[in-house]
């Protein structure tokens, strides 16, 4: 039997294929040093798990509505207008088992095919793989690491064609751990209302920032219409294993994506959104807590590939990722991955798991202690340095 046409437009993560493999590699007795894997290393917070023990032990066994159960459609309504100084109404919230539904279903709901979505090049590789599936056209937008993993308003403005449906961006950044400015939101947002652009702003990476303000382009005049923002619990409270995204747009564009839901998953899982609600609710300390932690580590992984002959490494401003540059060693992006994995026990990404422009890169996460972080230092400084002895 012959797969379905549409199964060759669509692409993966390579994320999981490169933490299988590694796996496999421990299991035949190799050391490993996982910096592949983008999910925090900290447990969830003690009372998100109780909340979610009680939730069982109340009963919350049930299905639920598509978009989600009132309280947290309620609760996240409050806490993005809080954090993004706009007023949302709990019909404008969809609640989704993970951030990746709600790239999925907003794709699928609004654009045709043959419309044109421009993402961020190197990005998250379901950007592209969705645009590709509905029979769109992927066109990328080149983040350049002389501009800081931003990108050029002016070639931004030269992709635009009549057949540009959606804009994509992403701040804090996947892989780059770039932070769009304020004037770099300013200028996207121009161009959307020009053009009558919808935006998907995906920013999961939020509350993980280190320097610089997190300015989400819903704020700007014109463009809380036309702007869908993209959130999860994954990354802020740890709880990438519990499945929780949700998606604030317009009520006309959250029913259609619910009714996705309906036809895809029926809901998400009823005591998981309870956990979500003591999440959002309750104390914030875990929170600050990690994202210390990981200000910490990320100067140990910066410094440290710096020092390293022929990489260099610029310096993160959010997420928990190291995008360091490989080009000067002489090796493509894919082959150090390759190498890195399977002689020096390090798990890393090539760049091209982001698109073609990550070529000359590789993506280490950092959501590791620093003990196995300086492990993977040593490693690759002492592969690299018997490759050029050779």
């Amino acid at each position: 039997m012959k797969l379905a046409k549409r199964m060759a437009r669509l692409g993966t993560e390579t994320a999981f294929v490169v933490l299988a493999r590694a796996k496999q590699l421990e299991r035949e007795g190799k050391d490993m040093v996982h910096l592949e894997i983008g999910e925090p290393d900290f447990d969830t917070a003690p009372n998100i798990v109780e909340a979610c023990i009680q939730a069982l032990r109340d009963g919350y066994h049930h299905y639920n509505p598509s978009a989600g159960i009132p309280e947290l459609r309620e609760a996240l309504a409050g806490k993005v207008g809080a954090n993004r100084g706009i007023t949302v109404s709990p019909e404008e919230v969809v609640v989704c088992p993970g951030g990746k539904p709600i790239i999925f279903n907003t794709i699928v709901a609004l654009v045709d095919e043959g419309d044109e979505v421009i993402y961020p090049n190197p990005g998250y590789p379901i950007y592209e793989s969705v645009i590709n599936f509905v029979g769109a056209k992927a066109v990328p937008l080149v983040l350049r690491e002389d501009r800081g993993f931003s990108f050029d308003a002016n070639e931004l403005k030269d992709l635009i064609t009549p057949r540009t449906k959606m804009l994509i961006v992403n701040s804090p950044q996947n892989p780059t751990g770039s932070v769009l400015s304020r004037e770099d939101i300013e200028a996207i947002a121009e161009l959307a209302v020009e053009h009558d652009l919808i935006v998907l702003s995906d920013e999961v990476y939020m509350e993980i920032l280190y320097e610089g303000e997190h300015v989400s382009i819903a704020a700007l005049p014109g463009m809380k219409e036309r702007t869908i923002i993209l959130d999860a619990a994954s990354k802020t409270y740890a709880m990438t294993g519990w499945r929780l995204g949700y998606g604030i747009m317009r009520k006309e564009w959250a029913e259609p994506v619910a009714q996705l839901l309906t036809n895809s998953v029926s809901c998400t899982t009823t005591f998981v959104q309870r956990a979500m609600l003591e999440a959002v609710n309750g104390p914030q300390d875990a929170v600050r807590h990690m994202v210390e932690e990981f200000r910490n580590r990320r100067q140990v992984i910066v410094d440290g590939l710096n020092e390293i002959e022929d990489i260099t490494c610029a310096m993160p401003k959010g997420a928990f990722y190291a995008f360091p540059n490989i080009t000067k060693t002489g090796f493509a992006s894919e082959e150090m991955e390759r190498m890195l994995l399977e002689e020096a026990g390090v798990a890393g990404l090539s760049g091209t798991a982001f698109g073609e422009h990550g070529q000359g890169y590789i993506r280490f996460s950092y959501a590791n202690s620093v003990e196995n972080i300086e492990k993977a230092l040593m490693r690759i400084r002492d592969l690299l340095a018997k490759k050029k002895v050779k």
